[in-house]
């Protein structure tokens, strides 16, 4: 079969993914994580899943100390937190440790800046919201379904 959400977020990455995003916390544990896990994985990047409870693999909010945030640059939201109309929800995530280096990926794209999006580029972090995902996701279920 085919997944969109594995096709849209490969090519979402590469638009401002730089060398130094070497580790990735991925937030939420839902349907689309697993396809950023798959394309993490896919470039030989590490990863992290943050969950509100500990795992093996995974971090708890709580766990989420500055040095973690430092030592994961690249952080992956996908949860439902912060979609209109609850714009005033965000991951808890540490954001005063964001810095310059971070790239938040959001994959909510109404609204444009959700709150997570917002603290981040208060600390100067690239910022990118769903919306190309969703756009590269309709452009490629359009390919599938037209050789059908």
């Amino acid at each position: 079969g085919y997944n969109t959400d594995v096709l849209g977020f490969e090519k979402y990455l590469a638009q401002r993914w730089q060398p130094h995003h070497k580790k990735a916390l991925i937030l939420g544990t839902g349907g689309v994580s697993k396809a950023v896990q798959y394309i993490l994985q896919k470039l030989g990047l590490s990863y992290r899943y943050v969950s509100r409870k500990p795992g093996v693999h995974s971090f708890s909010y709580e766990q989420l100390t500055p040095q973690v945030m430092e030592e994961y640059t690249l952080i992956v939201n996908t949860t439902p937190l912060g979609t209109y109309p609850n714009i005033t929800e965000a991951p808890q995530i540490p954001y005063e440790a964001l810095t310059p280096s971070h790239y938040l990926f959001d994959m909510v794209y109404n609204p444009e800046k959700t709150l997570f999006l917002k603290k981040g580029e208060e600390k100067g972090a690239i910022i990118k919201n769903g919306y190309d995902m969703l756009e590269i996701q309709a452009d490629e279920s359009w390919h599938i379904w037209s050789r059908v």
